[in-house]
């Protein structure tokens, strides 16, 4: 089972501009990826840092959602999928063969680009994995669920709707739904897969302001093919081209001095 460390939160408290003194939280060595005999990534060597937002983007079929799905994964289930290299979670190999991947996938939770409810209640949505997981204590699911939805900043909008179908949601709300559910079973790390790319500017500006909220207590890797997006959102940015990571730093530098003209290409919209 992968450890859990730092739990509580030490670091819950510190400014967003110190976090390139939190730890690494995920550790990825000569990552590749293969679907059958086509390698779909090359390489991948990062830190990614505890408590910090890490977005990932790059052109369409670079390899970012691929990556991905490595951190839990999620490409497990595709057939003739394999990797080489390491995944590490606070200095576990994810992939070493006793890690329990339901327990993997339970400690990283995951958000799609399409928001998907599930056809319950919202009540039962946010509750799903709980009950999953062996938990029926009514009042401790009650907690659970009013705390998710708090957290996903969608308490006050369905406080008073919680067993009506959660297909009766807008998109946005339907997308923070989805987030709730992630964090009712109690993750320490969330991924991101364009979470507002199918949502309008006003959802969107939520969906954005939910992860700055979030940041402060969770490991977030997004991935968005806005980058404007990306330089509100996150601490870390990483380009991918073709399977390659070109360049990972702090996003301020990315976005203002990279190091490679490939990134810069890609930033300023001469390329991409």
């Amino acid at each position: 089972m992968i450890a859990r460390t730092l739990a509580g939160g030490a670091l819950a408290d510190l400014d967003r501009d110190d976090v390139a003194q939190n730890p690494v939280k995920i550790s990825v060595h000569d990552l590749n990826m293969y679907y059958g005999n086509v390698r779909a990534l090359h390489g991948i060597t990062m830190d990614i840092k505890e408590r910090a937002v890490t977005a990932l983007i790059g052109p369409s079929g670079c390899g970012k959602s691929t990556f991905l799905r490595t951190l839990n994964r999620m490409n497990d289930t595709i057939p003739g999928a394999r990797i080489e290299g390491i995944v590490t979670i606070d200095g576990v190999n994810i992939y070493a063969p006793d890690v329990n991947v339901a327990a993997l996938r339970r400690m990283v939770g995951m958000v799609f680009q399409k928001q998907n409810p599930f056809p319950k209640s919202v009540f039962d949505n946010v509750a799903y994995g709980p009950r999953l997981h062996g938990i029926t204590d009514r009042a401790f699911l009650e907690h659970r669920v009013e705390e998710s939805l708090k957290k996903s900043a969608l308490w006050d909008e369905v406080k008073d709707r919680l067993h009506t179908s959660a297909m009766q949601l807008s998109g946005g709300q339907q997308q923070r739904l989805c987030i709730a559910r992630v964090l009712a079973v109690n993750p320490e790390i969330i991924l991101m897969d364009e979470p507002a790319s199918a949502l309008d500017p006003l959802s969107t500006a939520k969906i954005e302001e939910l992860i700055h909220q979030l940041r402060k207590h969770y490991t977030i890797v997004i991935v968005t093919h806005n980058m404007q997006q990306a330089a509100r959102v996150s601490d870390y940015t990483a380009y991918f081209y073709m399977g390659s990571l070109v360049e990972f730093g702090e996003t301020k530098g990315i976005f203002t001095n990279p190091e490679k003209k490939e990134t810069e290409d890609y930033i300023t919209g001469r390329f991409g």
